[in-house]
């Protein structure tokens, strides 16, 4: 609970908050991270090397330090963060790529959050004149980046995702497999399993280089089609990660329902999403979670669910819940199987 004295302040601090989202963007895409690799420099060192103004740069390094980004010594000069260090081209994981995003199409996106409140529309298609995914296919520069921010999220859960996916054996089907990341690192880790992974036309180009570089050519089959009509058949062990809160709920059942009409009577499907809290709970759900629902709102036309949602798309697609795996960052997998007594549509 806050405090009724503390509140106003909060407040302003969070509304505050595109400033500091806005520096970060900034720093990133200047290379302040990169340049703090090797060591602390002043902010004048830093400017020469940027082409920056150093006071100027000094007052970014100086706010940014006061949110643990950088860490301004004694003699003046700033060292990077653990937190900082994320912001770096080469880190585990980095957020580079989202950065830039945010600094482009996706932050103009949220800007358009009151038209999509009274049109019902994703900021994103007012402000770019299409879908998100349209976009993507019309300009490759932003597509390799959006590719590469999704590759460095899953970095951070890979190991998590194999461990509730538990051991894999026979066919994978990574249904919307994106760049291929994932598959790679489930066949790498599951020797007898073969893969087949499922996107657009232009998103298969990247999967293919990152399979073929992982040295699975072998063992994977790399399949352009649309996940609404038609899914690849005979697998044994189906992956949907983070595919269905892109969608609304008639389009999440027929994804499902293709799912379903793919799969045999024994075999299972994992589906690994953020989880909402129920709505007698909302305060449940973590503040990541709820942005990320918004996030939805304005770039696409789906939302972040509640697992009771998810129990509702799955009855109507002849899918029951079998089991749950909870990760870090209110993320599940859940693992679900045909209704034997739903007979496919």
């Amino acid at each position: 609970m806050i405090g009724t004295s503390s509140a106003p302040l909060q407040m302003r601090e969070m509304l505050y908050g595109a400033l500091l989202s806005r520096a970060l963007c900034t720093a990133a895409i200047m290379g302040v991270p990169d340049a703090l690799a090797d060591g602390p420099r002043s902010a004048d060192e830093l400017a020469a090397e940027l082409d920056a103004v150093p006071d100027a740069l000094g007052q970014l390094l100086r706010t940014l330090s006061a949110f643990e980004v950088f860490e301004r010594l004694p003699d003046g000069a700033y060292a990077l963060t653990p937190l900082g260090a994320t912001l770096r081209t080469d880190a585990p994981g980095t957020a580079r790529p989202t950065a830039l995003l945010v600094d482009g199409v996706m932050g103009a996106s949220w800007a358009a959050l009151r038209t999509t409140l009274r049109t019902g529309r994703p900021g994103f298609e007012d402000v770019h004149g299409m879908s998100l995914f349209d976009y993507l296919d019309q300009h490759p520069a932003v597509r390799e980046t959006f590719d590469h921010s999704q590759a460095a999220d899953l970095q951070l859960s890979l190991e998590h995702i194999r461990s509730a996916v538990g051991p894999a054996g026979g066919t994978i089907v990574d249904v919307g497999g994106g760049d291929g990341t994932l598959l790679a690192y489930l066949l790498t880790n599951s020797p007898d399993a073969r893969g087949v992974l499922m996107d657009t036309q232009a998103t298969t180009v990247r999967a293919k280089g990152v399979l073929a570089a992982a040295g699975l050519e072998e063992r994977a089959q790399v399949v352009a089609g649309d996940f609404f009509e038609v899914v690849p058949d005979d697998g044994d062990l189906y992956l949907l990660r983070e595919i269905l809160h892109d969608w609304d709920d008639s389009q999440c059942v027929g994804i499902l329902g293709a799912c379903r009409k793919a799969m045999k009577p024994d075999t299972r499907l994992v589906i690994i999403e953020r989880i909402a809290a129920d709505d007698d709970n909302a305060a449940g759900t973590s503040r990541m979670t709820a942005l990320m629902d918004l996030y939805m709102l304005s770039v696409l036309r789906g939302q972040e669910r509640s697992l009771g949602d998810f129990d509702r798309l799955l009855s109507a697609s002849g899918f029951v819940r079998t089991s749950i795996s909870r990760m870090p960052g209110q993320v599940v997998a859940i693992e679900v199987a045909p209704d034997p007594g739903h007979s496919p549509g």
